[in-house]
């Protein structure tokens, strides 16, 4: 998306009026520190002593708090909380943030403001703590928010009902009268998500997730079964043409389905790096919809903004995080997607050329004209750091420890371990020196470490290269004496093709995230160099200034953006591949098992796949049908 086509829409959200009618409720977050407990006089018991308390909008709250962050000018709940001090305290934050809560009706009796009170010891969350789950909501309150309702819409652009509870205000008296005033205002914009009533609201649009779709479909399964999107795609026809109303289908990190009158439309889910905390995720995705739809725009536009909301929200820990008009424009000018995630995750699926390997996982334009052919070098063109991430893995696990890299308990090392391999694989590809910057923020994040003994991205990368660089300067040398060769240290055949292009005219460009000194020295070594002539990139220690995206701004600079099908670019990492799908070139993953040199790195092809790749080949062994099919 251009920044003036978002810049546009953001500006024009900030001008709508929206109404949402639900279940307002609070989110109590108490962290215990154990080291203050003590014996209680009165029972024997150990007390819980709470070191630090914050409380935060849940349920429909969650809605009106991101509507508003978003910029939404003017925000009105509907709902109904208890004469208690927990309503006072979720009144507080609402209108702190510009919601209007003059139709948050008190009901005096047998109704107590919905609260979920989290405690947490570290990071880990205990029982929760209820309160409104025996709430009785009485005719003659929701009569009077009904009228209420009745006398605001017209003046509002859409209308969200949300449904979290069931001891909420969707009682059966109260489901049918917001059903009649929906009936009431047909050409005004309804959007109901609802827990346990989507098949109730007649008239109004849907945004449930992909569970909750398909059981409404028939399809019977489970909150732990996995929604293929063949059954999300039969379940949300079905609903279209029962409902009669578009629908929104959140599929978690595998983005989301958009049902209406053009049909079901895929929305890819994006790719965080960060850790995340997934709570509020659905709220966020409703308000970025929401707000887009009612400043006029379409369904597929609506979900894309949703998504770009939601995926600033979960990188918030320990809240329902909100999104600024700000971190919705810097995450959605720069995205990066998740595609065809059951594809890449089930190889029985793999659709192969000619019996080959290599595999086809989007059609090619006929009639290619490649000019341009960019390469990543490690584990694309060269094997000589074969085994990194057996020296990286190691090296992060004693950053995050430290001194207590010994003595940790199992739990903890086990969990730092996972975290780590996780971060690895999210991040291969891209410049060594971000992948330090993000263990920083590990070695932060589990606070092993005393604050002022956490080193910056370059002293880690320092003893990154020091333990990886002994590894490449002792296999150098073995070239330099002969007792290895080029075939030793390159994917099957990747240097005839490096040749057969070079020959045919096609200029070639090296693009690596290793240190620009060192990709050059590599690929002198090896003997191929000249063939790039000269236009070899690598990380040039700034993290803002990655070689990949550099290159690719180059090339689209010179050829112009209607001339990047001119463009292909072959690597095995996530970075090359995402860039230059975002770019519309042709994109080969190199799914390469780089200890044989040749064969299939299964994991590499899942990672490849999500990032965008048109082709996947194991190597280069298979030249005459890869070059054939790139037209060269």
């Amino acid at each position: 998306m251009k920044r003036e086509q978002l810049q546009k829409i953001l500006k024009e959200i900030s001008s709508v009026k929206i109404a949402v009618v639900g279940d307002f409720c609070l989110d109590a977050y108490w962290f215990i520190d154990e080291s203050k407990s003590e014996i209680s006089v009165e029972t024997g018991n150990a007390t819980q002593a709470i070191k630090q308390q914050k409380y935060s909008l849940g349920g429909a709250g969650n809605v009106t708090n991101n509507l508003a962050a978003m910029g939404v000018g003017d925000v009105r709940a509907f709902g109904v909380i208890g004469d208690d001090p927990f309503a006072s305290a979720m009144a507080g934050i609402m209108q702190k943030t510009g919601i209007k809560t003059n139709n948050l009706l008190i009901q005096q009796g047998n109704w107590s403001t919905h609260v979920y009170a989290k405690p947490y010891v570290a990071d880990v969350e205990q029982n929760r703590i209820d309160f409104g789950n025996f709430n009785q909501l009485t005719d003659a309150v929701a009569d009077q928010l009904i009228q209420n309702l009745k006398n605001e819409i017209p003046e509002v652009d859409l209308v969200i009902i949300n449904e979290q509870v069931i001891s909420g205000i969707h009682t059966d008296y109260f489901k049918q009268k917001l059903v009649e005033l929906i009936q009431l205002f047909p050409d005004k914009i309804f959007i109901v998500d609802s827990r346990n009533y989507n098949d109730f609201y007649d008239g109004a649009y849907r945004k449930m997730n992909d569970t909750e779709a398909a059981n409404l479909a028939g399809i019977s399964k489970d909150p732990s079964d996995m929604v293929l999107y063949s059954e999300v795609k039969t379940a949300g026809e079905f609903l279209f043409d029962k409902f009669k109303k578009p629908l929104f289908i959140t599929r978690g990190d595998r983005g989301s389905v958009i049902v209406d009158e053009n049909g079901v439309t895929n929305i890819p889910g994006l790719l965080i790096m960060s850790k995340i905390d997934s709570v509020g995720a659905g709220d966020s995705y409703l308000a970025g919809s929401a707000g887009t739809l009612a400043a006029g725009y379409s369904m597929q536009l609506a979900a894309e903004i949703g998504s770009f909301v939601a995926g600033v929200t979960v990188q918030k820990l320990f809240q329902c995080g909100t999104a600024t008009p700000e971190e919705i424009l810097q995450i959605g000018l720069d995205p990066d997607f998740v595609y065809r995630s059951e594809l890449a995750e089930d190889i029985r699926q793999a659709n192969y050329i000619d019996k080959s390997e290599i595999e086809s996982i989007n059609t090619l334009p006929e009639n290619l004209n490649i000019q341009y052919a960019i390469f990543d070098h490690d584990g694309t063109i060269s094997t000589l750091r074969e085994g990194w991430e057996e020296i990286m893995a190691p090296m992060m696990m004693k950053a995050v420890l430290g001194n207590h890299y010994q003595d940790a308990d199992e739990a903890l090392y086990h969990k730092i371990q996972t975290r780590v391999a996780e971060f690895i694989d999210k991040t291969t590809g891209i410049q060594t020196l971000v992948q330090m910057k993000g263990l920083v923020d590990l070695v932060k994040e589990f606070a092993c470490v005393p604050e002022d003994e956490i080193l910056d991205e370059f002293g880690y990368k320092q003893i990154y290269n020091e333990e990886l660089l002994l590894m490449v300067k002792e296999r150098e040398k073995k070239i330099s004496v002969g007792e290895l060769s080029l075939e030793d240290f390159t994917l099957k055949n990747a240097v005839l093709l490096l040749e057969k292009l070079h020959k045919a005219g096609i200029k070639l460009t090296l693009a690596s995230g290793t240190d620009e000194e060192d990709v050059r020295n590599e690929a002198h070594i090896l003997g191929y160099d000249h063939l790039f002539e000269g236009r070899i990139y690598g990380a040039v220690g700034d993290v803002n200034k990655e070689a990949k995206k550099i290159v690719l701004d180059r090339i689209l600079d010179m050829i112009g953006e209607s001339e990047t099908g001119q463009i292909v670019v072959f690597g095995d990492g996530p970075v090359e591949i995402r860039e230059t799908r975002k770019r519309g070139g042709i994109t080969i993953g190199i799914a390469s098992n780089e200890m044989k040199r040749h064969s299939l790195n299964e994991s590499k092809r899942t990672r490849l796949i999500k990032a965008g790749a048109d082709v996947i080949i194991p190597d280069f062994s298979q030249l005459p049908l890869l070059l054939k099919l790139l037209n060269i």
